[in-house]
């Protein structure tokens, strides 16, 4: 290799390492996030930890486990957040989980009401069967948030900041975050799965939730035909309505089976964001993003 201008053979060695490095960690990066979640789940069932501390633990180590490869192998440097940003959506985070435990707790009535006696499979059969309708419900509802009127008030609040990163996943409507979330653990619940696999599926839920929205140059190659990736989902934000499929956050396949799978290789959105910013408040103003699916809209075409 040819030296760069003006570097010498330590520099010119230290930056062809440093260009190797980050290349291998597009490729390490997301099986690394993988194989913790693996990890962590046959730890707690093993030595009996608290699931939900797990869960708790998992999460804050996958946001800041991102949030570092964000600055190493970005997408994009312009779609770092600023400290006004973070601020901001700090405070739309505790309305993400504020409208979680809500809808946890309105399944856990219901589940409760209807009980039954669960399926009584074995736990590796039960996983893949409570991924596949995990996220199957998730796809369902997150489409009908696009394609009903009223519930895309709630859910565009996530879809106005006009770049993607993991920090600013947590942007959301707390009715959006009780509706989906809502949908997705009441097929759980009144299917009968048993603690450990809501578990897995717990754990599985987080690390695509938050890989999916990272600012990370990821390569996932043919896996993107099964698994939701970072490559995709920014196609999900794309104002451009054409390209702006990938309703599943976690699975792909659904995105195939009902036709809204759009990406290929090396296809990058024109730019992410709502269509017409006007129609919603800025991210910014939190009370009035709150307030947003209640303000009356000036009827349109």
């Amino acid at each position: 290799m040819e030296n760069r201008p003006g570097m010498g053979p330590l520099s010119a060695k230290s930056w062809a390492i440093g260009v190797f490095s980050r290349e291998a960690l597009r490729y390490t990066a997301y099986p690394v996030l993988a194989l913790s979640a693996v990890w962590l789940f046959t730890s707690t069932l093993h030595y009996g930890w608290d699931r939900g501390q797990s869960v708790q633990f998992f999460l804050v180590g996958v946001i800041l486990y991102l949030a570092a490869l964000e600055r190493v192998i970005p997408h994009r440097d312009d779609w770092h957040p600023s400290g006004r940003e973070l601020c901001w959506y700090a405070a739309y985070f505790v309305f993400t989980m504020v409208g979680a435990v809500l809808a946890q707790a309105a399944v856990g009535v219901v589940v409760a009401a209807v009980s039954g006696s669960g399926l009584g499979l074995a736990l590796w059969v039960q996983i893949p069967v409570a991924l596949l309708a995990s996220s199957l419900s998730g796809y369902l509802a997150h489409r009908l948030a696009h394609a009903h009127r009223w519930l895309w008030r709630v859910h565009g609040i996530h879809h106005v900041p006009a770049k993607v990163n993991v920090a600013n996943n947590g942007v959301n409507h707390v009715l959006d975050v009780g509706f989906k979330q809502g949908a997705v653990q009441l097929s759980l619940g009144l299917l009968g799965f048993s603690a450990d696999c809501l578990f897995a599926v717990a754990l599985f839920t987080i690390v695509q939730g938050y890989f999916v929205h990272a600012n990370v140059d990821v390569r996932l190659g043919l896996l993107n035909h099964v698994l939701a990736s970072p490559e995709q989902h920014r196609l999900h934000h794309s104002t451009d309505v054409a390209e702006a499929g990938h309703f599943g956050v976690d699975l792909s396949i659904w995105d195939r089976a009902f036709g809204s799978f759009t990406w290929r290789p090396g296809l990058r959105p024109v730019g992410v964001g709502v269509q017409d910013p006007t129609t919603f408040p800025e991210t910014g103003s939190v009370l009035a993003s709150l307030l947003h699916p209640w303000r009356r809209s000036p009827r349109t075409a």
